[in-house]
């Protein structure tokens, strides 16, 4: 079986080179710089929105083409069940509650803070998110203490991605520098997968500006 990785190490690719770590399954990097790279008929044709990451997977069960951070560390949990990071289908409530809401409410408000984004009122009541503060006071109920993880006792995808969205958070000033959410994200970047990841990354980047 095969999987091409497209991606850029300044990217949301990051996160999918952990959950490929976390996951173990061997692939091979494509990576692209921001600019024509990524608007190119042949990367246009597997994401049209012409922006990283994305994998292609050729398996037993065909070719697999997946956008999205959230949907690939979904996905991948699923395609290798053996890395044991989805719970089972039946006790996934947590697990995609916490994954999609830092897909959806929590990358929005951090990117309309970062751009400087303010909504009225009346705008908070139509926007998905809410308000930051709603956002912000939801995501620091859900973060762990203590031994546990986001969607329960096991490290799962929805520890990916949410805690990716922490890390980044944290990195930008857009998430308080809470005990919480500062312990939760060193647990996070302590993972020996996360650690690979990070310098695969630096490797990478060193690479591609070399």
């Amino acid at each position: 079986m095969m999987l091409e990785f497209y991606t850029n190490p300044q990217s949301r690719g990051t996160t999918v080179r952990w959950m490929l770590e976390e996951v173990g399954c061997p692939y091979e990097v494509v990576p692209l710089a921001y600019g024509p790279a990524m608007k190119a008929a042949d990367y246009l044709a597997i994401n049209p929105m012409g922006k990283v990451p994305a994998i292609v997977h050729e398996g037993p069960a065909g070719r697999q083409v997946v956008t999205e951070c959230a949907a690939i560390c979904a996905w991948l949990a699923d395609a290798f069940p053996g890395a044991g990071l989805a719970p089972p289908p039946a006790e996934r409530g947590s697990y995609y509650r916490w994954l999609f809401f830092a897909a959806g409410p929590v990358e929005a408000t951090m990117m309309n803070g970062h751009l400087g984004v303010r909504l009225s009122p009346e705008q908070q009541a139509m926007a998905g998110y809410g308000s930051r503060e709603a956002v912000v006071a939801a995501l620091r109920e859900a973060v762990p203490r203590g031994d546990g993880w986001i969607a329960g006792a096991a490290f799962s995808a929805a520890d990916v991605y949410a805690g990716g969205m922490v890390d980044w958070g944290l990195a930008f000033g857009m998430l308080p520098e809470e005990p919480d959410f500062l312990a939760y994200r060193d647990r996070l970047t302590s993972r020996p997968a996360f650690q690979r990841a990070h310098a695969l990354d630096l490797e990478l980047q060193a690479a591609m500006e070399g």
